[in-house]
């Protein structure tokens, strides 16, 4: 495979355990340049733990994930991985945005000093740099003009957007979005998945956690259903959520539409 075949996210055989809780259980998955991968499935099913697992937030019990080539987390030695210290391991997670169920924003910033904190600490920005290109992304994610706001002064919807902009000062290759609208009231979610949309259009790779299953359908380039940490469907929206093959898959998609 040479390295424009080569799908941006490669996962094979992860797995993770909590104690004697298996929660993911040998999945493969490859994420292409430019798609939005959707993941569906129950509570507990493993979506947000492979999220996690992505971005070595959660170290695999065993299996792999490798970006861009690189094995997260690790070197490769001939057929050994070796660990690599946790300031490498930053270096990677530092091209893998994620944006949380809850906004993490720090309260005591602005919504400006929030999105270039992390540009100037790890990509070496200078203060002007960050700030140019915050205000920039305020904008992209529709909030120009609340540059100088906190947090507590703006809406969840609000807040998941400046955290969307914050994922985005890093100019990442991956976005991660863990169930990013579950928090917020009904009305607030459509603002946020219009700018997930817009970043879609533009080329973002995105895998996604959501029960939004419009979104899925309108924006997803595949939909993954997972169940007991396996993936048990796998395909292009209007296979996965019109007419899945998997009575699990259809249970839930009765369920929740």
């Amino acid at each position: 495979m040479t390295a424009d075949e080569r799908p941006l996210v490669r996962v094979r055989g992860l797995r993770k355990s909590f104690g004697a809780n298996v929660v993911l259980d040998g999945i493969d998955l490859d994420v292409r340049e430019g798609e939005v991968t959707v993941l569906l499935g129950p509570s507990g099913s493993g979506k947000s733990t492979l999220l996690r697992c992505v971005n070595h937030l959660e170290r695999p019990d065993a299996g792999f994930v490798e970006i861009g080539g690189d094995i997260v987390g690790y070197r490769r030695d001939g057929t050994r991985l070796h660990e690599l210290r946790s300031r490498s391991v930053t270096r990677q997670r530092a091209d893998v945005g994620m944006v949380f169920q809850q906004f993490n924003l720090f309260p005591h910033m602005t919504v400006l000093e929030n999105i270039t904190e992390a540009p100037v600490a790890v990509r070496g920005l200078s203060r002007k740099q960050a700030a140019a290109r915050a205000r920039e992304l305020v904008a992209r994610v529709g909030l120009a003009g609340r540059e100088d706001s906190y947090p507590r002064q703006m809406s969840g919807g609000q807040q998941q957007r400046v955290a969307i902009a914050r994922a985005l000062a890093m100019e990442p290759r991956l976005l991660l979005f863990d169930e990013p609208t579950s928090a917020l009231d009904p009305e607030l979610v459509g603002e946020v998945l219009a700018v997930m949309q817009d970043l879609a259009l533009s080329g973002m790779t995105m895998i996604v956690v959501t029960h939004e299953i419009g979104f899925a359908r309108k924006v997803a380039d595949t939909v993954v259903f997972l169940d007991g940490g396996r993936i048990i469907e796998s395909g292009a929206p209007e296979d996965v959520l019109t007419d899945p093959r998997h009575e699990r898959a259809r249970s839930f998609l009765a369920a929740v539409l």
